[in-house]
């Protein structure tokens, strides 16, 4: 007991150094209650908005407490969750200088599977849009993505069709008619799920990213609080390789499995022709302590960094800054997406997720001239320290028992 007492403070310290801010502090909150046209529970005007975490203050603001527990909610304890966001702190990143670096912003373009893109960031597929727009929903991730020529992989559990999606597709992006993924779940009966990727195929979708770290539903506390049933129902899905080569026999579009966590999954569907792997741990929503995207890309890149040349690699949760998205095209990721912060947009409509998409950019850029890079092409691993992730890789064929 003694040395419980005493070593208390010390504890204390060591924990409060710390904390886990649930919105990151931008000095926004300072700001607004030092702005006297501002009063809380009101939104924020959109030009104060300076990152991506401000808008989750915002949408804070005015969303329904049960629409912002279903953005919001993670699996079990949420240590995944509290994980996505906090790891980011390990990689350090080792900046170079004295390099060229003025044409970036003309160099941050991607290409995925014959289509152009003029930033290696996308919107994520996420579902239920309405709760921060009951009106336009998804109809604003559709055209502003358009306008700013970046990619938008639309959730099957979208607020919006399919088709209402594909009405509002602009033509004029560097693609000619706009470009977009089709997410999929399978569901116990098949013929829906075929009908759902028939759907996506008739109205021009350039691939399919199958989901499949949902094999069943997930312990997700903070939701069952908000959704009324005391013991929400379990369930599982057809989840199987079997499951994929029907699939890949069913359509010529690519198919991109999302959720992938481990460099054995990622090995074992190049293995199997498939086009492309998005590493994700569903936002921390599934399981609880579930990998992030840069433990995951490490992983790959300590066992099999072939993988990133073998196929394009995506990669999303826990991606709040440019420096985020840095550090995983650093490791071979070719395209990151974020699903939250737009979400959060939403709440401002259309222009509140146009101005999502342009200040991440502006982040890369800037970012991108303090690494020391003038294109996305100079990136390597070289540019990161990786040390604190050591002590959690696995490594293929050591026992990390």
């Amino acid at each position: 007991m003694r040395f419980l007492a005493a070593a208390s403070p010390f504890i204390g310290a060591t924990l409060a150094a710390r904390p886990f801010l649930e919105v990151a502090d931008t000095g926004f909150v300072d700001y607004l209650t030092d702005t006297a046209e501002w009063t809380e529970g009101r939104l924020p005007d959109l030009q104060d908005i300076r990152a991506l975490p401000d808008f989750e203050f915002a949408a804070k603001q005015v969303l329904p407490e049960a629409s912002w527990a279903f953005y919001r909610l993670a699996a079990g304890q949420e240590w995944g969750y509290r994980n996505n966001l906090d790891v980011w702190k390990k990689v350090q990143i080792r900046p170079r200088f004295l390099r060229d670096v003025v044409d970036l912003q003309n160099n941050i373009g991607i290409e995925l599977f014959g289509n152009n893109f003029s930033a290696p960031f996308f919107i994520a597929p996420a579902a239920n849009a309405a709760h921060g727009d009951p009106e336009r929903a998804e109809l604003n991730f559709m055209e502003a993505s358009g306008d700013e020529d970046i990619l938008y992989t639309a959730a099957l559990y979208a607020s919006k069709t399919i088709e209402e999606l594909d009405a509002v597709k602009r033509n004029d992006t560097l693609n000619g008619r706009q470009v977009i993924f089709q997410q999929i779940y399978t569901v116990n009966d098949l013929s829906i799920t075929w009908n759902d990727v028939k759907r996506a195929e008739d109205t021009g979708a350039k691939a399919i990213v199958l989901t499949v770290d949902t094999p069943g539903s997930s312990v997700r506390v903070r939701g069952a609080r908000h959704s009324g049933l005391e013991y929400p129902s379990a369930s599982t899905r057809p989840n199987t390789w079997e499951i994929y080569d029907e699939l890949r026999a069913r359509t010529n579009l690519p198919i991109i499995l999302k959720g992938i966590q481990t460099v054995e999954d990622a090995t074992e569907a190049v293995e199997r022709g498939v086009d492309g792997i998005y590493l994700s741990n569903h936002g921390g929503r599934q399981l609880e302590f579930s990998p992030s995207p840069i433990e995951i890309a490490y992983e790959i890149y300590r066992n099999a960094p072939q993988i990133f040349q073998q196929v394009p690699v995506l990669a999303d949760s826990g991606v709040r800054t440019g420096s985020d998205v840095l550090k995983l095209l650093a490791l071979g990721v070719k395209a990151v997406g974020l699903g939250r912060p737009f979400m959060y947009a939403n709440v401002y409509g259309y222009e509140g997720v146009r101005r999502a998409i342009r200040l991440l950019k502006n982040e890369i850029v800037q970012d991108g001239w303090n690494l020391g890079i003038g294109s996305l092409d100079d990136l390597s691993p070289s540019f990161l320290n990786l040390r604190a992730l050591d002590q959690n890789v696995h490594k293929v064929g050591c026992n990390n028992s």
